[in-house]
């Protein structure tokens, strides 16, 4: 078997080795290094090129590196196989660490002593027990099940909202928009981990932020498509919320011209929540091409019609 990689931001070498420790009989080719199209039967990549699929007359199965399949489902040359997403223990443990430090670091005043420490002021700030803090999360699947454990354990209130209706331990789930009507004005800080499909495609607008407190606080790393931006801008200045920190952008890398850069009330990180590490999600990958060798059932298949 030959498997295509292709990656802008993963290390090839690092795959390379681990896919070889593991799976010493499949071949790997590293993008635009292809050799004989027609040897190439797999495909291991994260937001390849468009068109990287045209030619591939043998391609049987499709794998992301990421959980994310939108670029790859709006590539028309991508044929009609089974398509697989990362649903790492790895993703997960690094998503509810960086949901859990960006609600700790608006909670606990970070930014605010920061700005005391870079002026040589010695500033004390309130702040409200935790056990008294609503964490509202929109997405129920394996990246929020994963955080609301993290914020669960450092003593949050933590609620959820997902399309259909779902049950979740300690957490009070919402679903559908009534649902989601009822769960905002709870929400004293709110995490977008959502997948991206025609219902959620934004999501994150004017309407919604009316429909949370007062300087309620944005977290979003699911996809930067989720985000009206002009409507945050808006919101973040009239004090409707208190501010925002957002890891996914609908244009990446985030232009050097974009407001969001030196904004006093956004945190930008450059889409760096959950990294894929070859040596622990190449166990998905093992397991994939193990069912798939044997004709069974495929763990996190896309469903294309759902978009995840």
């Amino acid at each position: 078997m030959t498997l295509l990689f292709c990656s802008g931001i993963d290390n090839a070498g690092l795959w390379r080795e681990a896919l070889h420790r593991r799976l010493p009989d499949v071949t790997l080719r590293v993008w635009p290094e292809i050799g004989d199209p027609d040897d190439i039967d797999m495909a291991l990549v994260w937001q390849p090129p468009p068109g990287i699929f045209a030619g591939l007359v043998n391609l049987r199965l499709v794998m992301s590196l990421g959980a994310g399949v939108e670029t790859l489902l709006a590539d028309p040359s991508l044929p009609d196989v089974p398509l697989v997403r990362m649903v790492a223990d790895s993703l997960s443990d690094d998503m509810a660490g960086f949901v859990a430090l960006q609600v700790l670091r608006w909670h606990r005043h970070s930014g605010e002593f920061d700005a005391a420490q870079a002026a040589g002021v010695w500033r004390w700030l309130p702040y409200r027990p935790a056990r008294e803090v609503t964490i509202g999360r929109l997405g129920l699947g394996e990246l929020g099940r994963a955080a609301a454990v993290v914020l669960e354990a450092l003593g949050y209130r933590v609620v959820g909202w997902s399309r259909s209706p779902k049950r979740l331990d300690g957490v009070e789930c919402f679903a559908g928009p009534d649902g989601l009507e009822a769960m905002l004005p709870r929400c004293d800080q709110l995490v977008c981990l959502l997948p991206l499909t025609a219902d959620t495609r934004g999501i994150l607008n004017r309407r919604l932020f009316a429909r949370l407190p007062a300087g309620a606080v944005l977290v979003n790393a699911g996809r930067g498509d989720h985000l009206v931006e002009a409507d945050l801008l808006d919101a973040l200045d009239c004090g409707r919320l208190g501010g925002a920190s957002l890891d996914v952008f609908s244009e990446e890398p985030l232009p050097a011209g974009h407001p969001f850069w030196r904004h006093p009330r956004i945190r930008v990180s450059p889409h760096s929540a959950a990294a894929t590490h070859p040596a622990q999600a190449v166990e998905q990958v093992v397991a994939t091409l193990a069912a798939f060798r044997n004709g069974r059932p495929l763990a996190n298949r896309v469903d294309r019609g759902r978009g995840y």
